[in-house]
């Protein structure tokens, strides 16, 4: 029997997911996650825009066209929102939402609607691993309600793993790095121990430790010390800005200024001073001016980040930001293009200062990622080794470079 088990979203859905194909091979099925033929079907959807959802109702259609006759379990944000758009649809036979994932491996012949709420955090098998990372769930649910997001209302309150169960399964994994995801890792807390405490308690794994999206209200001084006591903590923050503009940040129920955001960007370049900060950008928020955009255009270079994810506004039913007045698509497009351009340059001032330079990069597919997630490509790796390598000049979308020696 062949499970297909398919993901639309974010990085917590991938790691979900990969959770589910673990459950299901040692159920005795064969698993992928490439749409084919299959005699089961999994499909674990996102809501993060209208966009998204619609390509999740499309997925079963997609599936269906394989195997007609193979039932289809839907799950994942997009459900959870509106599980009637696909109870509907032919070939659906179970329709769960964002939480008790755990119970879908034993509903496999179930049929209907499965919503449950959680006030614990939901444990599941170890994820498959199909790359050379290991991804950690750490956290769920948020508690923060942006005004443009449909995500708390989706994944319910904030709920931590317990620090016990997250350190075991990294001792376990065998991976060479571990990034820790969440919905929002920053409120990760187990009794007294918070997401600089765990940090701490990782410092013996023989690996590096890399962080998913952080908020910038948790990178303190007291956050940054853990992270450079415990010594294999990778420097690369992904901190989400989303507006350089201090009064379009208090419409968004960001709890940051500008000027906030900034002295983070600082405190972390003084603690780990070859630090990548990178960063999400959202353009043309309905109340945000042509002078509000300059700032988030200027922020770009004065915060130094390497990477600038830039993305168009997109206004979601049932926010607070839903009922105020869109801006035209064509002003979002414009602005989000000027946006890229200059994350571009950002990032290519970033990697000009890398040149010449030797960096430790776990070899992945063509090459790899330095600790300050510098996107190498390298020709003679092998999979899953740790090299030395000599950083060159720009390459697609990173550095070429080339191996000095393998880091035993």
């Amino acid at each position: 029997m062949k499970a297909c088990v398919f993901t639309l979203g974010c990085k917590m859905n991938e790691v979900e997911s990969a959770s589910l194909m673990r459950g299901l091979e040692a159920r005795g099925y064969e698993v992928t996650d490439t749409l084919g033929y299959a005699d089961l079907y999994l499909l674990n959807t996102c809501a993060v825009t209208a966009e998204a959802e619609k390509k999740s109702r499309q997925a079963v259609a997609r599936m269906r066209k394989f195997n007609p006759a193979a039932p289809v379990i839907v799950c994942g944000c997009a459900s959870e929102h509106d599980a009637q758009a696909f109870a509907g649809r032919e070939g659906v036979t179970l329709v769960a939402g964002t939480m008790r994932k755990d119970k879908l491996l034993g509903m496999l012949e179930e049929r209907g609607i499965l919503h449950e709420k959680e006030a614990a955090f939901c444990e599941l098998p170890p994820p498959k691993r199909n790359k050379t990372r290991a991804f950690l769930r750490i956290q769920d649910g948020c508690d923060r309600f942006c005004s443009y997001c449909l995500i708390p209302y989706l994944r319910g309150r904030t709920r931590s793993r317990s620090a016990e169960s997250i350190l075991a399964e990294a001792e376990g994994c065998g991976a060479k790095e571990i990034v820790l995801t969440g919905i929002d890792i920053s409120s990760y807390r187990d009794g007294g121990t918070d997401l600089g405490g765990l940090l701490l308690k990782l410092k013996e794994i023989p690996a590096r430790i890399r962080l998913g999206s952080l908020e910038a209200g948790v990178v303190s001084a007291e956050f940054l010390a853990a992270a450079k006591e415990a010594g294999n903590v990778c420097p690369h923050f992904h901190l989400s800005l989303q507006s350089g503009s201090t009064r379009v940040l208090r419409a968004m129920n960001r709890h940051y200024t500008r000027e906030q955001f900034l002295q983070t960007c600082a405190r972390i370049y003084e603690i780990f001073p070859g630090a990548a900060v990178t960063t999400d950008l959202i353009a043309g928020y309905p109340t945000e001016t042509e002078e509000d955009f300059e700032e988030t255009l200027s922020v770009i270079g004065e915060a130094g980040f390497a990477r600038v994810h830039a993305f168009p506004f997109s206004m979601r039913g049932g926010t607070a930001a839903a009922k105020l007045t869109d801006l035209p698509a064509s002003v979002k497009k414009e602005r989000t293009a000027r946006l890229i351009t200059a994350g571009k340059e950002a990032e290519a001032a970033y990697l000009g200062r890398y040149c010449g330079k030797t960096a430790a990069v776990l070899y992945e597919e063509e090459g790899g990622y330095t600790e300050n997630y510098i996107r190498t490509y390298v020709a003679g790796g092998r999979e899953g080794s740790m090299y030395e390598v000599r950083i060159g000049k720009p390459f697609r979308d990173g550095v070429s470079a080339e191996i000095i020696k393998e880091i035993k």
